[in-house]
């Protein structure tokens, strides 16, 4: 079966990523191969793992394999309890660091001869990752804008550009950058100013020689739990709604005309009946049943997506 090139956006979700590896395994086994991809958050990491030559199979034996709690990387002030956690968010800006997530990145990477962007230009391969500048309230777009920083763009790490996209503001400690001028830019996920850069891969006005398709996370709220609703929702559970709310924030600012059209759909919802139930972003400890559901679902999404999708046809409508 002769491939079918296309690029991929993948919207942000932390610990859903799973869902998207899902989409991405019905589209391989569609035909599809993957090449420019881009991405916020958790998308930003499989965008950059498929960019480095990772298959949808082999995303899926890594992170069920992954213990999502080893991402909350504790520092001292952590281990004594809500009043340590207060601490580390008073003093670091966030509770958990991102280092083991950086060296999980890094250790991926790596097994693929793929360490800055210049080696995934070798390889024929762009790769676009957001992150937020809480300083300048801006989306940064890496490795585009990193020569603000005065860094050279194709030389820089990109497990370290993950690292800033899914710095998810109070669960994780931000990146602290110094500009040219020595001004320090508080760097925080992506997804806070645009979750879904589906725009990063088409400029909405030239004839596309390859789709470029969306991966995005809806809700089933008619049918789902949240605890959020319950009447002893805690401070934890508030904070994870506040921090969801704006990672699934829908990104209307830059959505184009035929954007709905080239996204696949994955429901965040598992479960059956009055069990069903919303995985968050932030639900670290997520089972690895509702993982496999996430992955399921993905699949499914993906499915159907392809039963209705034609290039061609989009390309008369929209281009």
């Amino acid at each position: 079966m002769a491939l079918k090139k296309c690029n991929a956006v993948f919207e942000g979700g932390g610990v859903r990523g799973i869902g998207h590896v899902g989409a991405v395994c019905r589209l391989e086994k569609a035909g599809y191969e993957f090449v420019d991809t881009a991405g916020s958050s958790a998308g930003a990491m499989v965008a950059a793992l498929l960019a480095a030559g990772y298959t949808g199979a082999e995303l899926k034996k890594e992170l069920e394999a992954l213990d999502y709690m080893k991402f909350k990387g504790m520092d001292l002030p952590d281990y004594f309890g809500v009043v340590g956690k207060a601490f580390s968010l008073l003093i670091s800006l966030g509770i958990y660091d991102t280092e083991y997530l950086e060296a999980w990145m890094e250790g991926l990477l790596a097994q693929k001869n793929i360490k800055n962007f210049d080696d995934l230009r070798k390889n024929g391969k762009k790769l676009k990752i957001t992150a937020s500048d809480l300083t300048e309230k801006r989306l940064l777009v890496f490795p585009d804008d990193l020569e603000e920083f005065g860094i050279q763009r194709e030389a820089f790490s990109v497990a370290a550009a993950v690292r800033m996209s899914v710095s998810i503001p109070v669960f994780f400690e931000p990146v602290q950058w110094k500009d040219r001028h020595g001004k320090v830019h508080i760097i925080v996920d992506g997804g806070l100013l645009s979750n879904y850069p589906v725009w990063l891969l088409d400029d909405g006005e030239h004839l596309p020689k390859r789709p470029t398709f969306g991966f995005k996370f809806i809700d089933e709220e008619e049918t789902c739990k949240c605890n959020i609703c319950q009447a002893k929702a805690n401070l934890v559970d508030y904070l994870k709604a506040i921090v969801s709310t704006c990672l699934d924030a829908v990104d209307h600012n830059h959505l184009i005309e035929g954007d709905f059209e080239r996204t696949i759909r994955i429901s965040t919802a598992v479960g059956f009946k009055e069990e069903r139930h919303k995985i968050n972003a932030v639900d670290f400890n997520i089972s690895k049943k509702d993982s496999q559901a996430l992955f399921e679902n993905g699949w499914k999404a993906a499915e159907k997506f392809l039963n209705e999708w034609n290039f061609e046809g989009w390309k008369r409508r929209f281009r």
